[in-house]
């Protein structure tokens, strides 16, 4: 199937309906901002205008282009409904942005190119996943025994796999489903692999979009 990221208006628009009819079926008070690239914002011509705010797309830019360190799309959400979507680590927040990468027939691999927040929720969460990392690294280096973290989201486990990679300890992945989480090892923890080198470090950083 074509990534609908290769048009990133046209996908826009598909984002823009999916959640109009989300609100609708589910009674929900959302407002959602969307961005497309670039991020020059133009008059929303649709229907649903008030709801669903919709801004343009630079067409020189891909999903292969340099620029595509940041996400194609991103939506933010504002509304009375808000805290329905970031109740427990905002569970639905993930659901519907992960629909929405379905929707846009994005590989598992290309879901960083969309993002979805409300209130600030993930740049908080950032925070709080760089503090953890600190903890973490403090926790081994003082005891010499693994350190688990507790179960991440996948874009969330990415990150900390590259904040813990300064550290020169390794690390892996551990679980499975929803209960995925990293650990964190002492140097020469046997059956536990070489630290992720600083060329592996920085191949994560860029295939990884920001939100």
């Amino acid at each position: 199937m074509t990534n609908l990221l290769n048009d990133p208006v046209h996908a826009a628009r598909k984002i823009a309906d999916f959640l109009e009819t989300l609100s609708g079926m589910g009674n929900l008070e959302l407002k959602s901002h969307i961005l497309a690239c670039n991020g020059h914002v133009q008059p929303d011509t649709s229907p649903h205008a008030g709801k669903t705010s919709l801004v343009s797309s630079d067409s020189s830019h891909t999903p292969d282009s340099p620029s595509s360190s940041l996400p194609c799309i991103t939506v933010e959400f504002t509304g009375p409904d808000t805290p329905l979507l970031l109740a427990r680590n905002g569970e639905l927040l993930h659901a519907i942005e992960h629909v929405a990468a379905k929707i846009l027939r994005l590989e598992p691999e290309e879901h960083d190119q969309i993002s979805f927040d409300a209130e600030g929720f993930k740049a908080n969460r950032d925070k709080e996943l760089f503090q953890l990392a600190e903890t973490g690294i403090l926790e081994v280096r003082s005891t010499g025994r693994p350190y688990s973290f507790p179960p991440m989201t996948s874009r969330e486990r990415r990150m900390l796999h590259v904040a813990l990679s300064k550290s020169g300890l390794p690390t892996a992945s551990s679980g499975e489903g929803p209960r995925r989480f990293v650990v964190l090892y002492p140097v020469g923890y046997e059956g536990v692999a070489a630290p992720v080198s600083a060329e592996r470090a920085k191949a994560i950083r860029n295939s990884f979009r920001r939100r």
